[in-house]
């Protein structure tokens, strides 16, 4: 009785880590954002800074919670709350992301930020920019971690 409970404990081990192995590389692709985005210029945090340094303003679009817990300074608090699949043809209707905090004027750069590459609100939030008409939309997808690494300034 033994050997057959053990038998297929092993038997369902080894299923599970089969199913788990070849589902890898889906699963991979399905947690990194696009690397491109048509309409926006994805830059890095060296590039955020001196733009941020020339005026251009930067959203963060992480949750309130990592927003108070630490933030770029000078980042405007702007929350990207995301119920859509994370996939690059996500349905904004079922997000909330009020793009009309962004600057009246389109022709006004800003700049977009979350955490890093896996984060999706920050690729939404770029992508309905552009849907709304801004023309000079700036994603930093590697986003604060990548800030942080650098040692450029926090609050």
């Amino acid at each position: 009785m033994r050997t057959l409970a053990s038998a297929r404990n092993l038997l369902l081990t080894a299923f599970t880590s089969f199913a788990f192995i070849s589902a890898g590389p889906a699963l991979a692709q399905a947690t990194d954002t696009p690397s491109t985005v048509p309409g926006v210029e994805i830059i890095d945090s060296a590039q955020a800074k001196a733009l941020m340094d020339k005026g251009v303003k930067m959203y963060d679009v992480r949750v309130p919670g990592d927003y108070a817990e630490m933030h770029i300074k000078g980042a405007i608090s702007l929350p990207y709350t995301s119920k859509s699949e994370n996939v690059p043809n996500f349905d904004a209707s079922k997000d909330i992301w009020d793009v009309t905090k962004l600057p009246a004027d389109k022709a006004v750069p800003i700049i977009i930020q979350g955490n890093a590459p896996a984060g999706w609100r920050h690729y939404k939030a770029s992508v309905l920019a552009v849907k709304a008409g801004h023309k000079k939309v700036y994603w930093l997808r590697n986003g604060i971690n990548e800030w942080k690494a650098k040692g450029f300034p926090t609050e």
